[in-house]
């Protein structure tokens, strides 16, 4: 029908029948273009299938910003049983420790109290998974203090801004990832952002503080901890971070930023 089609490209070469394997790039070479969220994404496709740079655009998931916003924290911690004196630092998503470096975050938890006694420091986890029962284990063995954990699947975004605007920081300390959503949310509710280099995430923080946080090597205890206490030690410094994460949302991931990328890309004319 001669109509130009575009797809967005989420990743990875997993195949379900033996078609994919002639069909799919000759599919990819003759689409008008291709919507990929990460730059490590965009090389890869180049280099597998050698798509030119032109039918390509970095295009990040859009959030509705306008809609996802931090709430009074008093408020929220109130609801919560938090005091407000006390410094939160906050984790959501699937429990599953090797992938999400929830082993990791342990570690770091254990420096960062370990470096700051006699403050109420809390560690605040939301998400429950198929870890949930080695987890609880581990913050037993640990003797871990301040940790607070909801373990139940959150689907209320109004519960998951709740638990966001009760914290101070926002922590993901991932091994694997493909695009995170958790982190945008964070920075959309005006959090800082302390989270281990996971693929997409540097696509996320392009320009670490001046976007709003800090990123670390995967798999490095020391550094996250080291992170953490930078932002727990200056909170007007952790309150500035927070606004930048919050303007790094708005003029990234917005509807209207993202909108605008897809129009100018869609609607470009041939060359």
């Amino acid at each position: 029908m001669s109509l130009p089609v575009f797809a967005t490209f989420q990743g990875g070469d997993f195949q379900l029948s033996r078609w994919e394997r002639p069909l799919r790039p000759l599919t990819m070479r003759l689409c008008a273009g291709l919507i990929v969220a990460t730059q490590t994404e965009v090389q890869r496709v180049q280099s597998c299938y050698s798509i030119p740079s032109a039918k390509l655009a970095r295009i990040f998931n859009p959030m509705d910003v306008a809609n996802w916003q931090a709430i009074d924290r008093a408020v929220a911690r109130a609801v919560l049983n938090i005091p407000l004196d006390a410094q939160v630092v906050v984790c959501h998503g699937r429990i599953d420790i090797y992938r999400k470096g929830l082993d990791i975050l342990l570690d770091a938890w254990k420096r960062v109290l370990s470096d700051r006694p006699g403050r109420d420091l809390r560690l605040l986890l939301v998400g429950t998974g198929s870890d949930a029962n080695k987890l609880h284990q581990m913050i037993a063995q640990m003797q871990l203090q301040g940790v607070m954990w909801v373990d139940e699947y959150i689907r209320d975004r109004s519960a998951i801004q709740r638990y966001l605007s009760a914290a101070d920081v926002y922590t993901l300390p991932s091994r694997h990832e493909g695009f995170p959503v958790a982190p945008i949310e964070a920075m959309s509710c005006s959090l800082p952002v302390v989270t281990a280099d996971a693929p997409g995430v540097p696509d996320i923080l392009e320009g670490g503080e001046a976007s709003g946080g800090l990123v670390v090597p995967r798999g490095d205890a020391m550094a996250l901890a080291l992170a953490l206490g930078r932002i727990l030690d200056n909170q007007a410094w952790g309150r500035e971070l927070g606004k930048r994460a919050r303007c790094r949302v708005m003029e990234c991931f917005s509807l209207e930023a993202i909108g605008k990328e897809l129009r100018d890309f869609l609607c470009k004319r041939p060359t």
